[in-house]
């Protein structure tokens, strides 16, 4: 047990420490900037009173990551309370100030004395770093690309409502028409064949069947509407952003992919039917390409989600429900990569069909699969071996 206990409320310019001893008594209560230099001094002053100190944080990302860098360097351990469980304790504490008066940090600090079922912060390796950075921007972008398409539909609706209905807007080729072409008017003056090369040109699959709906569409319409110019230019504004959202996407895809083939799990998760490249960047992201972290398979489903809590009370039992607390992410990556394998793999497919016929709905029924396939893959990293539809056979002398 530690002699010290050192919360800090964290904030985006300033944080504020608080240090207690065994008796809950203050010994040092600072309100600091968020500056290496000002950390360092209170790193410093806090290791002159103990070098036994257990740092306690509230956030683990954001403001606070040149904190934890700092006391990682420092050999110091970093525990995580949720700003959830500090909320919830609070209460139970005199006093209503918050920041001003380091009561958060005080609630922190003695939630660390009194507690022992904070995990401590672990620094993921520098692979896991680098894909988080990456899958975090690559999901960014894509949901940019989305709301970009939507306004984009939304916007060649109001001018050209029979090509809004008539292409597919989430394609290459019908984006790439609508940077050229956004009028009917423009489009019947070109023709059919004059599109067709264009759109071949750059490359563009399904050419001709694409000019030939765009002609159609234009011909259902000849009523030029109101502001109907200005629209256009910005329908090919929206158009040429979603292209370079595109580029980005691939350039994103190859970075992801480069780095996640240097991890030494990168095989093994990989051979595991629907996880994809970058579902399983995701994966090694959200867990920090360490297993060890966690102390069993059950721990990590219950980390993703997939372990479900009960709730029950007086005379209700067996009332289970997903767990409030769970990593986003990594669900995600769990019961995308099931979903995918119900196209691909045979033993997923019949063990999905196996929960449908038990009476479980497409959704409880693929948690289910995501939870026995994360059983799977953490034995897969434990043994370091690649999925076999099988059990290999071993040949008897």
């Amino acid at each position: 047990m530690p002699e010290l206990w050192a919360g800090v409320d964290i904030g985006k310019t300033h944080h504020h420490c608080v240090v207690i001893n065994a008796d809950g008594q203050r010994l040092l209560s600072r309100r600091i900037l968020n500056d290496e230099k000002a950390l360092l001094e209170l790193i410093g002053d806090v290791e002159a009173l103990s070098q036994d100190v257990l740092w306690t944080v509230d956030l683990n990302h954001g403001g606070a990551a040149l904190l934890i860098g700092l006391l990682l360097n420092h050999g110091q351990p970093v525990a995580y309370l949720t700003g959830l469980a500090v909320y919830r304790a609070s209460g139970t504490y005199r006093g209503e100030g918050k920041t001003d008066c380091g009561h958060d940090a005080f609630v922190i600090a003695d939630q660390a004395r009194v507690r022992r079922d904070i995990g401590l912060l672990r620094p993921g390796d520098e692979i896991a770093v680098d894909l988080r950075t990456l899958t975090t921007r690559r999901l960014d972008v894509v949901f940019d690309r989305t709301r970009q398409i939507n306004r984009l539909r939304a916007q060649l609706l109001e001018i050209f409502p029979a090509l809004e209905r008539a292409v597919e807007l989430t394609r290459k080729g019908p984006v790439l028409l609508l940077t050229g072409f956004q009028t009917p008017g423009a489009i019947r003056r070109a023709g059919a064949n004059r599109i067709e090369s264009w759109l071949r040109t750059r490359k563009v699959r399904g050419a001709a069947a694409l000019a030939k709906v765009a002609v159609e569409a234009a011909q259902a319409q000849h009523t030029t509407l109101p502001g109907q110019r200005l629209a256009a230019t910005m329908v090919a504004r929206l158009a040429k952003g979603v292209m370079n959202l595109d580029e980005e996407i691939a350039e994103l895809d190859s970075l992801i992919e480069a780095r996640f083939r240097q991890h030494p799990h990168a095989e093994v998760i990989r051979s595991l039917p629907g996880m994809g490249t970058n579902l399983a960047a995701e994966f090694l992201a959200a867990t920090g390409g360490d297993m060890t972290t966690f102390d069993s398979v059950d721990r990590l489903a219950g980390f993703a989600g997939l372990a479900p809590r009960p709730r029950d009370s007086g005379r209700v039992s067996g009332n289970l429900h997903r767990p409030r607390r769970y990593h986003r992410g990594l669900l995600r990556s769990m019961y995308l990569s099931s979903m995918v394998s119900l196209q691909c793999c045979a033993a997923s497919k019949a063990y999905y069909q196996r929960k449908r016929h038990e009476g479980k709905g497409h959704k409880q029924a693929l948690l289910a699969l995501a939870r026995r396939r994360l059983n799977v893959l953490w034995a897969m990293i434990r043994d370091g071996k690649c999925y076999h539809a099988s059990p290999p056979v071993t040949a008897v002398a």
